[in-house]
């Protein structure tokens, strides 16, 4: 099972500037990130360092009951562990 983490930055969004149904889905996807944390509805995203991916996950309106959010993260195999560093609502 892979650890997943929040950054400070991403933390401090999803406890003070997120509803309670976008902060539910987007704890959703940090969960699911254990299971799975190159799911095939994730972006790839250009990363400097060799030994990790990063990722982007959308989610839409729909799904979090407010705004659009994406979840950027960095998921790093020798760690087994995925960093969630940002948050980003859409208006």
């Amino acid at each position: 099972m892979t650890h997943a983490f929040y950054s400070d930055a991403a933390e401090k969004i999803l406890r003070s500037d997120l509803s309670v149904s976008e902060r539910t889905a987007v704890m959703s996807v940090r969960a699911s990130l254990e299971e799975d944390p190159t799911p095939d509805h994730a972006r790839g995203l250009p990363d400097a360092d060799p030994r990790s991916e990063s990722f982007a996950i959308d989610l839409l309106p729909e799904q979090t009951g407010g705004r659009g959010i994406t979840i950027v993260y960095r998921y790093s195999q020798d760690l087994d562990a995925a960093l969630v560093l940002w948050l980003i609502a859409g208006p």
